[in-house]
């Protein structure tokens, strides 16, 4: 029993650990695109 739950305990452990990766990841993606609106909205207005 106890070697079952060490084991469900790694098994969630490496799951958040993913899981977080690709929140910063996403977030990474989401402040580029940020970014580019940002540059393309600037380059509207000043008529480039």
């Amino acid at each position: 029993m106890h070697k079952k739950i060490m084991m469900i305990g790694a098994a969630l452990a490496m799951t958040a650990l993913a899981a977080c990766e690709t929140v910063q990841g996403a977030g990474r993606d989401i402040q580029t695109a940020g970014q580019v609106v940002q540059q393309e909205s600037v380059e509207a207005q000043t008529g480039m």
